[in-house]
C-alpha cells in the first residue's frame, strides 16, 4: 500500500508535467540558457588599446563579469594569445562568452573546399580562449548586392557554423545598418541573411541602435517577425544629433535610459520571444565622459532592471 507522502508527491509531480506541457516552447527552451550580462570592449577601445590590463581591472572593479571582444589581430586578443587573454580575464573572474572577427568570403579555400588555416586558427583560438559564440560583424560591399555571390557567402556561414559546433561554440552575424537599407530582390539584406542561414548552427546578434532611423531596421518589429532568431543582443540607446552620427543617419549611442529607443520594451521583448540570453551592452559615443565610467554606468542601469 502507498503511503499518503509518496501519493501527494506522485500527484504534484503529475501536475508539475501537466502544467509544463501548456507553458510555450520558448518559455521552456529559454529556461535553459544561461542568461549573460556583458559589455562589448569598443565601447572602451580607445582605453584598450593603451592599456587593456588596467582598462580590465577597471571594469572588474566596476562588477562586470562578462566582455566581448572587437580585437584579434595576429592569433592575439588586444596583443595577448588566447592562452594568456584567458588568464587575465580567469584572475579578473571574468568572462568572454563572445566576440567579433570578420569572415570575409576569401576565408573559404574553394580549391580545398575548405576554410583557409587562417580561418581555422581563428575558430581555435576562439575556443580556447573560451567563447561560446564567433560573431562576424560585417558583409563587404562587393557581396552585398551579388546574388550569387551571396548565396555563396550564405553556404560559408552555415560551414562555418558546423565548424564552430564542431568546437563547443556558434557562429553569428552581427548588424548594422546597411542590411535593411539594402535591397535584394523584392525584400532587404537582412532578410535574406535570415532566410538563408540555418538557425540552429547560425546565431543572430541584433544591434538595437545601429539600425536607428533607417526604415525596416525597428527591433520590436524584428523581434516580433522573426521570434527566437536572435539568440545575442547588443543593447545600444540611442540620442538624436545634428550630425550624422556613427552610423551616418543622425543617431549616437547614450548612456541605458537616457535615449530615445523603447529600451525596457525591447528587452523584455527580446527575452520573451526573441530567444535572447546573451545581453551584450555597447556604447561609442558618450557626449563628453568617460568610457569606462559609462559602460559601468550602463551595466548598473541593466543590472536595476533585473539583468
Amino acid at each position: 500500500m502507498m503511503d499518503s507522502s509518496r501519493r501527494t508527491f506522485i500527484k504534484n509531480s503529475a501536475l508539475v508535467v501537466a502544467g509544463a506541457a501548456l507553458m510555450p516552447n520558448a518559455l521552456l527552451a529559454g529556461e535553459k540558457k544561461l542568461t549573460r550580462l556583458g559589455i562589448q570592449l569598443y565601447s572602451v577601445r580607445d582605453a584598450m588599446g593603451k592599456d587593456p590590463m588596467g582598462t580590465l581591472k577597471k571594469l572588474a572593479a566596476g562588477d562586470i563579469k562578462h566582455v566581448e571582444h572587437a580585437n584579434y589581430i595576429n592569433r592575439k586578443f588586444y596583443g595577448y594569445t588566447a592562452k594568456e587573454f584567458k588568464k587575465i580575464l580567469t584572475d579578473l573572474s571574468m568572462q568572454m562568452p563572445s566576440g567579433h572577427t570578420v569572415m570575409t568570403a576569401k576565408d573559404w579555400d574553394s580549391s580545398k573546399n575548405d576554410f583557409t588555416d587562417k580561418w581555422k586558427y581563428t575558430i581555435e583560438d576562439a575556443a580556447e580562449v573560451g567563447q561560446r559564440y564567433v560573431i562576424s560583424p560585417w558583409l563587404d560591399e562587393s557581396l552585398r548586392t551579388d546574388m550569387e555571390g551571396l548565396k555563396k557567402f550564405m553556404e560559408q556561414f552555415n560551414k562555418c557554423g558546423e565548424l564552430c559546433k564542431a568546437h563547443g561554440m556558434k557562429f553569428g552575424y552581427h548588424n548594422h545598418d546597411f542590411e535593411f537599407s539594402t535591397k535584394v530582390g523584392d525584400s532587404n539584406l537582412f532578410d535574406f541573411i535570415l532566410k538563408n542561414t540555418d538557425p540552429e548552427l547560425v546565431a543572430q546578434q541584433l544591434d538595437t541602435g545601429n539600425m536607428a532611423g533607417v526604415p525596416g531596421g525597428e527591433p520590436l518589429a524584428l523581434l516580433d517577425k522573426y521570434p527566437g532568431r536572435f539568440e545575442l543582443m547588443h543593447v545600444k540607446d540611442e540620442i538624436k544629433v545634428a550630425e550624422k552620427g556613427e552610423m551616418g543617419h543622425g543617431y549616437e549611442s547614450t548612456i541605458i535610459g537616457q535615449g530615445i529607443m523603447p529600451m525596457k520594451e525591447i528587452l523584455t521583448t527580446a527575452r520573451k520571444k526573441g530567444g535572447t540570453s546573451q545581453f551584450i551592452i555597447e556604447q561609442e559615443s558618450y557626449q563628453g565622459k568617460d568610457p569606462v565610467e559609462c559602460i559601468i554606468t550602463d551595466v548598473h542601469v541593466m543590472t536595476k532592471w533585473g539583468y
